[in-house]
């Protein structure tokens, strides 16, 4: 019989994900994370369900404490780029740092269990031409997640499975309801489960990082206004910057060293290149030479041609077919290839 673990949030896609296994013959193992204390589904009234669903589909249930590895890799590494003037993306070292690896490390020291599976929306492929497994964006196109997914190792791809990647969300809710499982009617999760526990990402940094009141600027440098903290802003940012003036400010710039917010109108906002660090390539070997794709620089905006020309050091710069808006250090590019991801790394500066 196939073994696999299964990641447990307690919420309904990983749910569906455990029983879905379990129902096609695998001897499945519930594995919960215990990241932090409050609210969240990655937290204690997740850990609850999660065991319930277990409970109900009469597979074992185990609990991991992996708090001072959420603490370090996560809430540290936020709270150090924020404080840098940085936008950091959590969920994408998160999956790779505090779930994926060690929860794939853990089975296989624990029960000789090469496979995990979880409840994302992405699929993976192994293609034999290049010898390389491949990671495909969701069926549903409206929940793929594969673009947090980008920094998964090729051993991390060989040992996942994501029973979710070819459902429409819709199914997954139906499955659930087939199931008759708990998670069934339970609501999405909209936010970080930072944010879900502690209210907003402003209470959540403000908890590490002591508020400092400082000048937003323009681009020459003239006081328009005071700010609380440079890490209330993020590039792009139009909302809530507290200046008025003629034409809409969109934030441009983060000045940590002294305390700055840099404002300006969308076009000053808007960047033709940038270059990329800490590059993971995935379903392609490393060019070596510029190649065109795709890039997607955040979950939610579409991909965009770009010429990728490789650097050293695992570097890459991009140079976009038409400048974009609201390129954030801190943020992730991912590139694709049509459905399958070709690789990402971390937005590093502007190119100007």
């Amino acid at each position: 019989m196939n073994r696999v673990v299964v990641g447990l949030s307690g919420g309904v896609d990983s749910s569906v994900a455990a029983a879905t296994l379990h129902h096609q013959g695998y001897e499945v193992i519930g594995l919960t994370l215990w990241l932090m204390k409050g609210k969240g589904q990655c937290c204690s009234e997740g850990m609850v369900d999660a065991a319930f669903i277990c409970e109900q589909l009469g597979i074992p249930h185990h609990i991991v404490d992996s708090r001072d590895l959420f603490q370090t890799n996560i809430i540290d590494y936020l709270v150090s780029g924020y404080e840098a003037g940085i936008t950091p993306l959590p969920c994408s070292q998160c999956n790779k740092a505090v779930k994926f690896r060690p929860m794939l490390a853990y089975s296989r020291q624990t029960w000789g269990i090469d496979k995990i599976a979880t409840g994302h929306y992405a699929r993976i492929r192994y293609d034999r031409a290049s010898g390389r497994y491949q990671l495909l964006r969701a069926v549903d196109l409206t929940k793929d997640q594969s673009y947090f997914l980008y920094d998964l190792t090729q051993d991390l791809l060989a040992g996942s499975i994501f029973p979710l990647g070819e459902l429409k969300k819709t199914e997954t809710r139906r499955l659930a309801a087939q199931y008759n499982l708990k998670t069934a009617d339970k609501p999405e999760s909209q936010d970080l489960c930072l944010v879900e526990s502690h209210g907003s990402m402003q209470q959540f940094l403000d908890r590490y990082i002591t508020p400092t009141q400082g000048d937003i600027v323009d681009l020459d440098g003239k006081v328009l206004g005071q700010h609380n903290g440079v890490h209330h802003y993020t590039i792009g940012q139009r909302k809530g910057i507290g200046v008025a003036a003629k034409e809409p400010l969109y934030v441009i710039a983060l000045d940590s060293v002294k305390n700055r917010v840099i404002v300006g109108d969308r076009t000053k906002a808007t960047q033709p290149e940038c270059t990329v660090s800490r590059v993971n390539w995935v379903s392609i070997h490393p060019p070596t030479t510029p190649i065109q794709a795709s890039a997607q620089v955040r979950y939610r905006s579409a991909p965009v041609p770009v010429t990728v020309i490789p650097l050293e050091d695992c570097r890459l710069k991009l140079i976009f077919d038409e400048p974009q808006f609201s390129i954030t250090p801190g943020q992730a590019a991912v590139l694709y290839d049509g459905d399958i991801l070709l690789g990402g790394g971390i937005i590093e500066q502007f190119l100007t």
